[in-house]
């Protein structure tokens, strides 16, 4: 939650983070599966406690921010935007024969990186919440959506981690 925070750049509405065991938050709210854990849901409530936005999808995925400052922009207009992030780097796909994009918070990044390592596989990594050009590229493979991990081998994408279609083309 903390990545997730800092990515949104320094807004000054309050989050809420209600993971397993407690889950009590995530049970009211219909988000909690029963094996225990929730999908990732994002419920925007205004100051009147009425829920103004809600977005459920797999925990995997990353959520698209300039969204979520559209609803607070429409909730509290006359708010001061968020601070801007940091200047994002551009850079061309590295010359590498795989290329993973991920995020630093991505549970799934983690594994694929742990994936490809224990294989001896080398592989160049790009963090599409620094370089936006890296995630316009993803959003182009993953239907619209940024979609982490998404690993470039030889030109063949794979959207989230598959480890057989990775087996298959390593």
């Amino acid at each position: 939650m903390t990545a997730w925070a800092e990515s949104l750049g320094g807004i000054t509405y309050p989050l809420l983070s209600d993971f397993y065991p407690h889950g009590y938050v995530a049970q009211c709210f219909g988000v909690l599966r029963s094996d225990g854990k929730s999908e990732r849901a994002i419920f925007v409530i205004d100051k009147r406690g009425i829920i103004r936005y809600v977005d459920v999808h797999d925990i995997d995925d990353q959520p698209d921010n300039e969204v979520l400052f559209g609803v607070l922009a429409q909730i509290e207009p006359t708010a001061a935007p968020p601070a801007p992030a940091p200047t994002p780097v551009i850079q061309a796909e590295p010359a590498s024969d795989i290329v993973l994009y991920c995020t630093p918070w991505c549970p799934g990044c983690r594994r694929a990186r742990e994936y490809l390592s224990s294989k001896g596989v080398s592989f160049a990594e790009v963090d599409i919440t620094r370089d936006r050009a890296a995630a316009q590229r993803l959003r182009g493979w993953a239907k619209g959506y940024e979609t982490t991990p998404t690993i470039n081998v030889r030109g063949q994408v794979v959207v989230g981690f598959d480890q057989a279609k990775l087996d298959k083309l390593l």
